[in-house]
């Protein structure tokens, strides 16, 4: 059975357990804001989808709350580039 990714509030981070390891997405709020400041996925996840499966659900997640997002992570910043979808989340859109 496939991990879902999940909010954690308390530590202000998204994160995805898969295979032992967690891979995470810090964030911080800021009003209105949810500024997103670092992806870790660690080197046994990479190469298979994992931080854009965090990112995507966080940034679902601001969407569901009505807040803007920081993408100050290049990872999340590039994401948006690329998934225009997202592109209207961006606070400095």
């Amino acid at each position: 059975m496939e991990q879902e990714p999940r909010k954690n509030e308390l530590m202000k981070r998204f994160e995805l357990s898969l295979e032992g390891n967690l891979a995470l997405l810090d964030y911080r709020e800021e009003g209105e804001y949810l500024v997103f400041t670092h992806t870790f996925v660690p080197p046994e996840l990479r190469g298979k989808n994992v931080a854009a499966r965090l990112t995507k659900f966080a940034l679902d997640d601001a969407r569901r709350l009505g807040k803007k997002v920081v993408p100050q992570c290049s990872y999340v910043a590039t994401y948006m580039e690329r998934n225009q979808e997202y592109r209207d989340l961006r606070a400095d859109s």
